[in-house]
């Protein structure tokens, strides 16, 4: 298995933290939950026989199953102008791609082409937290954009009175494609490629922005309470429901007191503020 593939997981939901947990150590660097089981990623890459042999401890009784597949050979502008339509979220913002006409008559127009990375607004995660900026000042703020994918959180910001922005992913494919939306949408951003682990942030941020999975922000946490000012806030998605409680718990234990969650389709997002 190489960077430019991804390994799609079906199996019982109760196995599905302890494969990736298994992955992980073999490997594995990155993982996206999905209904079924989860998409993993690997950097610089794990041999197939070390994901059979995980699987084949587990193959019984999780009723595991699996594919990988080349991401690098599909054809992915043309797989998402096929499926993409503009999405308004909380009848403020309008999100479209270039190609849409555009539709006045909303307080925030996003233009986003997403290509390989992950954030059209459609995905319940992007529109939770989206949906949350709106409740919080972002006027002459410094904003964090953890996982920043196609930088709509980033540019949404912009548009509501950030006055620095910092972007990161562990993906090279987006640093060429958020700078592309940043353009078009006249905001601009600091963009970074690493992790929260590895990168060394040089100010503290008043707004921290993380869409990403679960087990990644277990590990996150801590490196975001360490950058984020006191009184500072924090919002997280990338989880399900049932992962509120493991999330905030960690959160707590780092100086961040809950203020809110919401859902979306079992989806679910929260803001903590540093206290």
């Amino acid at each position: 298995m190489n960077p430019n593939q991804q390994l799609i997981v079906s199996c019982n939901s109760e196995y599905r933290e302890i494969l990736m947990a298994e992955l992980a150590m073999s490997g594995c660097d990155s993982f996206q939950e999905t209904k079924d089981g989860f998409i993993a990623h690997s950097d610089p890459g794990i041999e197939d026989d070390l994901i059979e042999e995980v699987f084949e401890r587990y193959r019984n009784q999780a009723e595991i199953s699996f594919e990988i597949i080349d991401i690098i050979k599909q054809n992915w502008n043309q797989k998402w102008e096929k499926s993409y339509e503009p999405i308004v979220v909380g009848d403020k913002c309008i999100v479209r791609a270039s190609f849409h006409e555009p539709q006045p008559g909303y307080q925030i127009e996003i233009i986003i082409n997403p290509k390989m990375s992950f954030g059209t607004g459609h995905h319940e995660t992007t529109s939770l937290i989206m949906a949350s900026q709106f409740n919080i000042d972002h006027n002459n703020k410094k904003v964090l954009d953890a996982g920043c994918g196609t930088g709509i959180l980033s540019i949404l910001a912009g548009k509501l009175g950030a006055s620095e922005i910092t972007a990161y992913d562990n993906d090279e494919w987006v640093k060429e494609n958020i700078q592309e939306n940043l353009k078009i949408n006249d905001i601009y951003a600091r963009v970074l490629i690493g992790t929260a682990q590895n990168l060394k942030f040089d100010q503290k941020f008043d707004i921290i922005l993380a869409n990403i999975n679960k087990n990644i922000l277990l590990v996150d946490i801590p490196y975001y309470a360490a950058v984020l000012q006191t009184g500072g806030q924090l919002l997280m998605s990338g989880f399900y429901k049932s992962d509120i409680e493991d999330t905030t718990n960690l959160a707590e234990e780092n100086g961040l007191n809950f203020i809110e969650s919401n859902l979306k389709n079992d989806w679910a997002m929260v803001r903590l503020e540093k206290n």
